[in-house]
């Protein structure tokens, strides 16, 4: 039978399944969003906010990330390398995602001159969209634009996201140092990058 002919509820969970794979989740599909055309993604797996953060002796490296941001320049997270880098996966369709934003840009404003930088993974969206949603919330640091979700399986065999939205903490040798699973606060942010950010290295000074 063909997929358009699928009764709704065999549809919807389909698309979940497909989703839940490109997203590498592990738990089933909570809160439905409506993503437009982008062939994504009317489910996605919700985070409690929970964080972990990594003992030195314990960070894995991060594997190379690299690609075209929604401005359309090349970047890779390598080019980083000596900062703290703070990778936020989101989509312009995650409600959980437009709350945190203003926290990301808080935090990002207050921690750059201590060497510590912003880096957004736009996953399974809509340019057009996923552009927008930067204008409106005034997002100020970059994102790659990971349409296939091909950063997060980058990160399967280490700390996946596991969430939309996630963030990773890289520290300042390229290892992952922290991850957050769902959208953060102003406090939980904080207390994972303040230490990060102090364990030495050039301008390591906190705020």
């Amino acid at each position: 039978m063909p997929f358009s002919q699928l009764h709704s509820p065999v549809r919807s969970a389909l698309r979940c399944g497909a989703a839940l794979a490109a997203l590498i989740v592990l738990a089933g599909c909570a809160g439905g969003v409506t993503a437009g055309d982008t062939g994504a993604e009317d489910r996605y797996v919700a985070g409690d906010g929970s964080s972990t953060a990594f003992a030195v002796a314990d960070r894995q490296e991060a594997p190379e990330v690299a690609g075209e941001t929604l401005d359309g320049e090349e970047l890779a997270l390598s080019d980083h390398l000596g900062s703290v880098v703070v990778v936020n996966f989101w989509a312009s369709w995650c409600a959980p995602c437009r709350a945190e934003t203003p926290v990301l840009e808080e935090v990002y404003a207050e921690y750059r001159d201590a060497g510590v930088e912003f880096l957004g993974i736009n996953i399974k969206d809509n340019l057009t969209a996923a552009q927008a949603f930067e204008r409106n919330q005034e997002v100020t640091y970059p994102s790659l634009y990971d349409q296939p979700g091909e950063v997060s399986q980058a990160f399967r065999d280490t700390v996946p996201p596991q969430a939309i939205p996630s963030t990773l903490v890289i520290d300042r040798e390229g290892r992952i140092a922290a991850r957050i699973i769902g959208a953060t606060n102003y406090d939980g942010l904080t207390e994972i990058v303040e230490p990060i950010a102090a364990e030495g290295g050039k301008d390591a000074e906190t705020p």
